[in-house]
């Protein structure tokens, strides 16, 4: 048995930054802070927050990560402009350990196209940019934007300056998903081999999946020599997203052999982190998802049960609880208090206010009458339907549809805003369309549905159906969920909420209807 020490791969976990660009996946803060509460649990060595300077929100969600979150380092983005590293710098200012992480794009494509700059003009911004941040964070990231498009020697150049200029850790980006592992594993052998200095920093590797190669080029990379790798939960991302977190770090594990690495990531929180941003972005996770998928360790041939009866190994390389699948158990009946209630949900990350916890509790027992069984997601679902803080101008009150082959579909609906109670009916092409039309007449919103989703939180034929919808308001564009036995009322209660949101969007004064 080998004695060889293995190397540490540090995982910079990028889901509040680059996984909530992937479109319909954006977060409020109180969603942002129990996933960056879980990435903690899993134990990331880094937490990239936000882009401060992209809108006060995002400033305020890096600020607030950065003062609640202890243990990994807490990293922001920047471009290499000084508006944008001063305010990274204040963002991330709070955190116990802070880090500014800015870039530059180095491509030819970039350079003559984007930035109109030549090559010397790109180096002495990357290291201007590099020299502020230092400044002002002990602790400098510098990543080369489209590094897999640049040409290695003039790479080799700008890693060679922004370490001199005080950068601890460099990333060679796959901006585009462009790179195949041999090509990609060739330019981080390169720059290993070609760049004096970079023995002094961290060199980690970010790779995007439009060829779906994002873990196999980071892999690869992690094979020729790289020491970190930045990816997200569930691959979410821009475009085709990224390299999928949970799939990297179990590859790495599963084959040690091949690899001899080792991260510090506590496995078996993978499968629960991967279902806490999937509810809380409403980006379903396919079944047949590698680690974290509903039939990753689902066996229906024969062949493969019967292998599997007389020696798990015959057809299982990894083990359901080695990435913290346990099953779904009964976790509360109709008779349990509010106590029980809110020390599950804190167990899973949750941590409601008095107010939420007794409309939770409430949605609860009022579940225990209409289900047999209640499992840990229907806790969930219900959670993060009263975590919502962006809803309550209107409040619904009252729904009932009619519907069926051969009648017209009609939906009478009940709304209460401001003690006021407010009725209409209106029909349509079926329960949803009608029930959605009477909240456009109540309300006066003229919404266009962008996209409607149905997935069922749990099994059963009672199982609860989460709603995740996309909603047009002229030039507002507006995402929300909502949960129920009802699909019909879990589909009126997410468009209400993107109402209410735009409404608050709008005019962020307004107060609740309750």
């Amino acid at each position: 048995m080998s004695t060889e020490k293995k190397r540490k791969i540090l995982i910079f976990d990028t889901t509040l930054r680059d996984g909530e660009q992937c479109p319909g996946a954006s977060m409020r803060l109180r969603e942002k802070i129990e996933i960056a509460k879980q990435l903690a649990r899993l134990k990331v060595d880094v937490i990239e927050a936000g882009f401060p300077v992209a809108s006060p929100d995002d400033f305020r969600s890096v600020r607030t990560v950065a003062e609640e979150i202890k243990g990994p380092v807490i990293c922001d983005l920047s471009r290499c402009t000084t508006k944008d590293i001063e305010r990274c710098a204040e963002a991330v200012a709070p955190a116990g350990k802070p880090r500014i992480h800015t870039f530059l794009a180095t491509s030819k494509i970039h350079r003559e196209f984007k930035l109109k700059k030549d090559k010397a003009e790109i180096v002495k911004m990357a290291v201007s940019g590099v020299t502020l941040a230092r400044k002002l964070c002990a602790d400098v990231e510098f990543s080369a934007e489209d590094a897999s498009r640049t040409e290695p020697e003039f790479l080799a150049e700008v890693v060679r300056a922004v370490i001199d200029a005080g950068a601890l850790t460099v990333n060679i980006p796959d901006t585009v998903g462009y790179g195949v592992p041999t090509q990609f594993g060739d330019l981080i052998s390169y720059l290993l081999e070609n760049t004096p200095n970079i023995g002094q920093v961290v060199l980690n590797v970010h790779c995007h999946n439009d060829l779906g190669l994002a873990v196999a080029n980071s892999l690869e990379a992690v094979r020729r020599g790289a020491g970190g790798v930045e990816c997200t939960i569930n691959g979410l991302g821009e475009r085709a997203g990224n390299c999928a977190l949970e799939e990297l770090v179990m590859a790495l594990r599963t084959r040690h052999d091949v690899y001899n690495v080792e991260t510090g990531i506590d496995a078996r929180e993978l499968f629960k982190t991967s279902r806490l941003v999937s509810r809380l972005t409403g980006m379903v996770v396919q079944r047949n998802k590698a680690i974290v998928g509903a039939n990753s360790f689902a066996h229906e041939a024969g062949i493969h049960q019967d292998g599997i009866l007389k020696e798990r190994t015959t057809y299982e390389i990894m083990r359901p609880e080695d990435v913290g699948i346990e099953g779904s158990e009964l976790v509360l009946g109709k008779h349990s208090g509010r106590h029980a209630v809110r020390e599950r949900l804190g167990r899973m990350g949750f941590k409601l206010t008095d107010e939420e916890l007794d409309r939770a509790y409430q949605r609860f027992v009022d579940l225990a009458d209409k289900k047999k069984v209640i499992y840990d997601d229907d806790i969930l679902a219900i959670a993060r339907d009263e975590m919502d803080d962006a809803s309550g101008v209107y409040e619904m009150d009252y729904l009932h549809v009619a519907t069926g082959t051969a009648t017209v579909p009609t939906a009478t609906l009940r709304l209460r805003k401001s003690g006021k109670i407010i009725q209409d009916a209106a029909c349509g092409d079926g329960p949803v369309d009608a029930a959605l039309k009477s909240i456009d007449r109540i309300t006066g919103m003229q919404g266009r549905l962008m996209e409607y989703a149905i997935q069922a939180v749990t099994v059963g034929q009672d199982a609860m159906g989460e709603v995740s919808i996309r909603v047009a308001f002229g030039d507002d564009t507006v995402n929300a969920r909502a949960a129920s036995t009802d699909i019909v009322k879990a589909s009126a209660m997410a468009y209400l909420n993107c109402v209410n949101r735009v409404l608050v969007l709008r005019d962020p004064g307004r107060k609740k209807g309750r």
